[in-house]
């Protein structure tokens, strides 16, 4: 299993999208359903191509979703950082939607850390264009 995040579009009506958001560190695997605004995406892209040229101690966060049992489904965040030039880490957390499990309510939780680098951010933009744009239903950001 190589190390990455995908991103695929489950469904969307003129309100919002649903995507599951998968992460794979090479060992262990975690997916997660999110809902985010119909113009979710648009947003993302323009932030992600700016933060891709921050290549001196950028931080950027990914944010899907909300964490905790008042919200439909679950929740998906990464932070993204620049720690040396060149190189990127990623710190995800992860939520699925609650459940009843005894006498509460509980969601099964990640949290991932993976690194990649500016020309795989690339190319995740560029997929992430073209699942907004209708022409792909999933982009993954490719990870070492």
């Amino acid at each position: 299993m190589n190390p990455k995040i995908a991103l695929k579009k489950i469904w969307l009506d003129e309100d919002v999208t649903e995507f599951v958001v998968t992460v794979i560190d090479g060992v262990s695997t975690f997916k997660s359903k999110v809902y985010v605004g119909y113009d979710y995406l648009q947003s993302l892209i323009k932030e992600l191509s700016t933060f891709k040229d921050q290549i001196y101690g950028g931080i950027y966060d990914i944010e899907m979703g909300e964490f905790g049992p008042e919200y439909a489904s679950g929740a998906f965040k990464a932070r993204l950082h620049y720690y040396v030039p060149g190189k990127l880490s990623i710190a995800t957390h992860q939520q699925t939607e609650f459940f009843d499990f005894s006498n509460r309510k509980e969601a099964a939780e990640s949290k991932m850390y993976l690194k990649t680098e500016p020309t795989l951010l690339d190319n995740f933009i560029a997929q992430l264009q073209k699942l907004n744009s209708g022409d792909a239903d999933e982009a993954e950001l490719e990870c070492a």
